[in-house]
């Protein structure tokens, strides 16, 4: 299982994630890195051996321009970046795809349910990038599917999974923002073992509240290709040695 650090981009920084209160999201102090600008962290990372990071891009995913200096500050770095931009149509993901090859990096585009406005998007978006490139997240908050389009309100969150199957996807991310930060554990296992059993193929990806080794040993068992790491990590209560440990 790979492990994938996260970058919450918020104003210029790398910020903090408080149980998905962006509000309350400020720069980020870490045991790995001097400051909280981007390009440090991501060097530091780096430096550890981590060659992915999600970034999730908060200015973005709140209707500003995409941090594009960032992004190339972050493949300076040697990342290989999964980016959510808060993608809303077909013709920005094309832009994020068209970034990157400019760019001659390969590169995740993340289309989250929060920002999707309907399944038929969704399948655009996987026309227009490749399923290879196009990773869904299933957006949550406390297990509650995470929208305001009244195309997928009143969904469960395994009903949301199998839409976005149908829809072309082939990743997926499993993210409960009420767990980020919070340090009580992930608690999505069960979801992810049903969401292997719908789709053995599906790479899935688990994030929101890892705490330590355990809890990527749990998601593991749980039938994750992959695990995102934010505040442990930066706090030392996960190491790089247990990260590869996983692997």
């Amino acid at each position: 299982m790979r492990v994938i650090p996260v970058i919450d981009l918020l104003g210029g920084q790398v910020a903090r994630g408080v149980g998905g209160r962006r509000s309350e999201y400020r720069a980020i102090q870490s045991l790995l890195a001097a400051d909280a600008r981007p390009a440090t962290i991501g060097r530091a990372l780096a430096s550890l051996g981590f060659q992915e990071t999600y970034v999730a891009d908060l200015d973005a995913i709140g209707g500003r321009e995409p941090a594009w200096r960032t992004y190339d500050e972050l493949v300076d770095c040697g990342l290989t970046l999964v980016i959510d931009p808060g993608l809303k149509t077909a013709a920005q993901a094309r832009d994020l795809s068209r970034w990157a090859a400019a760019r001659q990096t390969t590169i995740g585009i993340v289309a989250g349910l929060e920002s999707s406005p309907d399944p038929d998007t969704l399948a655009a978006m996987c026309a227009a990038v490749g399923a290879e490139r196009l990773v869904f997240s299933l957006d949550l908050r406390a297990g509650v599917p995470i929208t305001e389009s009244a195309a997928w309100q009143g969904l469960a969150p395994e009903q949301v999974a199998l839409v976005a199957l149908r829809a072309g996807v082939r990743r997926m991310i499993v993210l409960d923002l009420a767990a980020v930060g919070m340090g009580q554990g992930v608690g999505t296992e069960q979801l992810c073992r049903s969401l292997r059993n719908l789709d053995p193929e599906l790479e899935l990806i688990a994030g929101g509240g890892v705490r330590g080794a355990a809890d990527l040993r749990s998601l593991s068992t749980a039938g994750c290709n992959a695990a995102l790491v934010a505040s442990a990590l930066h706090d030392g209560r996960l190491t790089v040695e247990d990260c590869r440990a996983v692997r």
